[in-house]
């Protein structure tokens, strides 16, 4: 007996591919709803970031009616956490919390990172963007982003600005003031941002790029004055303050500095799962409860799918890399 074989042709191979791959996918998303969803937030309670992470946590499971928590793993600029978001189940039930830091600026700071987060992580959604506000004590003859940079130019070296840590927004926003204006600055890095706005207040440092919450507080009170914010439109929060691009001074007439927000998975989750999330997350970042979160937190809506946000890190890494570069920052 002679048995035949049919051959199959070309399109029915390309069918019977994109069929395995769709149930490939679907079995990803079966395994994946058997267990919670986590968001990985890179850095200790309390912060923006958990702050972000937590309220779409919440949002999340109440729209998935799933569970979803929150796993904090700080370390290392965010990279701990970040390594870890890397290394899961490519399956949709494990997410990073990103942002400027840890997606765009950290590659460039760090040389010996274990992972590309261009190449190993895939992007979901992006959902906010936040400014940092340049802040100096009450008691400063500083009133203006002009009558800083007179005094930096009479005093070479010899202003100095405080930041939350070396690598920091804060810091690297510093670097870029520095790099456009030509003036030079000179940098006091602390453990957080809430000692080095007690040292600001006190005069002991005579500047600062700062996350907005905690400064406006100060701002409130009296005890520091806002000169401008570091985003390319003023700050809903702060709308009396103007931008450094109003400045007036043409060095700075394109100046923007702000740390943007989103999440991603590891890379290889399939793209049906990848457009399912953001579509879920997307949802949660246009409601009004989620804009009034951010409003809370000084940040603003930037709303972008998977294509978007891997475009904008892509733009922000080129940026920051170029300006770690002039400075010669490295945390390694």
């Amino acid at each position: 007996m002679t048995v035949t074989f049919a051959i199959p042709n070309r399109r029915q191979l390309l069918v019977a591919t994109l069929a395995a791959s769709a149930l490939s996918a679907i079995s990803l998303a079966v395994r994946a709803q058997g267990k919670p969803t986590k968001i990985v937030v890179p850095f200790a309670p309390g912060g923006g970031n958990d702050v972000f992470g937590r309220q779409m946590a919440k949002s999340l499971g109440e729209l998935r009616n799933q569970s979803v928590v929150v796993e904090n793993k700080p370390g290392a600029g965010g990279n701990i956490g970040t390594e870890q978001v890397v290394r899961s189940q490519a399956d949709g039930s494990t997410l990073l919390l990103g942002h400027s830091g840890t997606v765009s600026i950290n590659p460039a700071l760090y040389k010996q990172l274990k992972y590309d987060t261009q190449k190993d992580l895939a992007p979901v959604a992006m959902f906010a963007s936040s400014a940092l506000v340049l802040v100096v004590p009450a008691s400063s003859k500083v009133k203006s982003v002009a009558d800083l940079l007179a005094l930096a130019k009479s005093q070479p070296g010899r202003v100095n600005y405080a930041s939350s840590g070396g690598g920091t927004g804060g810091h690297l926003c510093g670097e870029l003031f520095e790099h456009k204006t030509g003036v030079k600055l000179s940098h006091i890095p602390y453990k957080g941002t809430a000692p080095a706005l007690t040292d600001l207040v006190g005069s002991q440092v005579q500047m600062m790029f700062s996350v907005i919450p905690p400064a406006l507080a100060l701002v409130a009170s009296g005890r520091l004055r806002a000169i401008a914010v570091t985003s390319a439109k003023r700050n809903p929060s702060m709308p009396d303050v103007p931008t450094i691009a109003e400045s007036g001074i043409s060095a700075l007439a394109d100046f923007e500095s702000t740390l943007t927000y989103g999440l991603l998975a590891p890379r290889g989750t399939p793209d049906t799962v990848v457009k399912e999330l953001a579509a879920q997350i997307l949802k949660i970042a246009a409601s009004a409860e989620f804009q009034s979160r951010l409003g809370v937190e000084g940040a603003v809506s930037l709303l972008g799918g998977p294509i978007e946000y891997a475009a904008l890190i892509k733009k922000e890494s080129a940026q920051w890399a170029e300006i770690v570069r002039i400075s010669g920052a490295t945390l390694d």
